[in-house]
């Protein structure tokens, strides 16, 4: 077999991959895949351990994969030699999760829901620059492709890659235009990676080192909705920011990758384009999360001012407001500091968020009360032995 692939990358295409024309044999799925990945890892070995017979039985046994089944797999290497002399003359390389040039941001972000295999043409170093994922519907009425192409050119001025899936519609606008304005751009496919290389608006920026396409399907593999939608989880988990042009409600790709990424415990910031005209899905977002586009844009400075808006929103979401919590618990409206049942109620909201939080000034910001009184409070904590004082800085942890 060829080698520009590691050895892990060999064993973990004959276990994952499709190629040559028998297809009655099906790769193992991911699932699978991350059973027998996390067997390896506690076993101390690599995939390409299982090029030895006895690690394959012992493979079976611990992870109660049919042993037949495993061995079929990975006896395909003829096959798999055609296959990749074939992809490597048409410039396509291959990595897997094993391979030291995985994008980090997929095992950040994504973890076990990493793609096992990542086909490419074009510079592989573009897949960790992050950037910004700008997707939307197919079908995008005038004001939504005006808002993509002015969006996109920002992108190109401040240097922020631009992500999306290069299918038509906003997808491609936002590509095209950052390429056009000298930007860099990177395309996550889920179909006819061969093919989409050689469309005319990218050859020269795959040329020139300013586009990279991926996928995680092999690179002549037909259109299916599964992967497609299997696809928008890797739009994201390569950004840093996510800009939704426009949506349908709970129907498509663009819908289904956006609600996706907004219920991800550790999900990146979604933004989404606000005011007239617009689709009712883009609405529907802001209410999961998703934070409006801002329309004074800094055109000089893009990047600091997407995190600004970012850390603001995360602000207002555990922003506690102890008055409400204080009518809510029936107590009257008398000096806070002299009120015990007040200190009472406060307390766990307090010691939920002190390790979080040591800037005392941020502290009191959040609560929404004075820093006077938020030292009353912490100060009786600590005589009461529930929290502790450090110094050199100031700071408090819980008992």
């Amino acid at each position: 077999m060829n080698e520009f692939l590691t050895n892990d990358t060999k064993v973990i295409i004959l276990l994952c991959g499709f190629f040559g024309n028998d297809k009655s044999i099906k790769p193992l799925p991911q699932s699978k895949y991350n059973l027998l990945a996390r067997w390896l890892h506690s076993n101390k070995m690599r995939p390409e351990d299982l090029l030895e017979k006895e690690n394959v039985l012992q493979a079976s046994i611990g992870t109660n994969i049919e042993l037949e089944y495993l061995k079929t797999l990975l006896n395909r290497g003829v096959q798999l030699g055609f296959a990749v002399e074939e992809w490597q003359r048409h410039g396509v390389w291959i990595i897997s999760r094993s391979d030291k040039n995985y994008p980090s941001y997929y095992k950040k972000h994504l973890k076990e829901q990493s793609p096992p295999l990542l086909y490419g043409i074009g510079d592989i170093s573009l897949l960790n620059n992050g950037g910004i994922c700008i997707v939307g519907s197919r079908k995008v009425d005038d004001k939504g492709i005006l808002f993509t192409e002015e969006s996109a050119k920002i992108c190109a001025l401040n240097n922020i890659t631009v992500i999306s899936g290069a299918a038509k519609g906003v997808d491609q606008i936002s590509m095209i235009t950052a390429l056009n304005n000298g930007g860099i751009s990177v395309g996550v496919l889920a179909e006819n990676l061969l093919k989409t290389s050689l469309d005319r608006n990218y050859r020269n920026a795959i040329s020139d080192k300013r586009l990279v396409l991926i996928s995680h399907r092999h690179p002549n593999a037909h259109f299916t909705v599964a992967a497609a939608m299997a696809r928008n989880k890797l739009i994201y988990g390569l950004s840093d920011f996510g800009l939704v042009v426009s949506s349908e409600f709970k129907k498509g790709g663009t819908w289904a990758g956006a609600e996706e990424e907004l219920k991800r415990d550790n999900s990146i910031p979604v933004f989404v384009r606000t005011g007239e005209s617009i689709p009712l899905g883009n609405n529907k977002l802001l209410e999961l999360g998703a934070i409006p586009w801002t329309n004074e844009i800094d055109v000089n400075n893009l990047k600091s001012q997407l995190i600004f808006l970012s850390e603001n929103r995360k602000r207002k979401e555990k922003d506690v407001n102890l008055f409400n919590i204080i009518e809510q618990n029936n107590i009257k409206n008398e000096p806070l500091d002299s009120k015990r049942e007040v200190y009472e109620v406060v307390l766990p909201i307090i010691l939920k968020y002190i390790e979080s939080i040591n800037d005392i000034d941020e502290l009191a910001q959040v609560l929404n009360i004075t820093k006077t009184q938020l030292n009353i409070w912490l100060t009786l904590a600590v005589s009461e032995k529930r929290l502790k004082e450090l110094s050199q800085p100031v700071r408090y942890i819980k008992i």
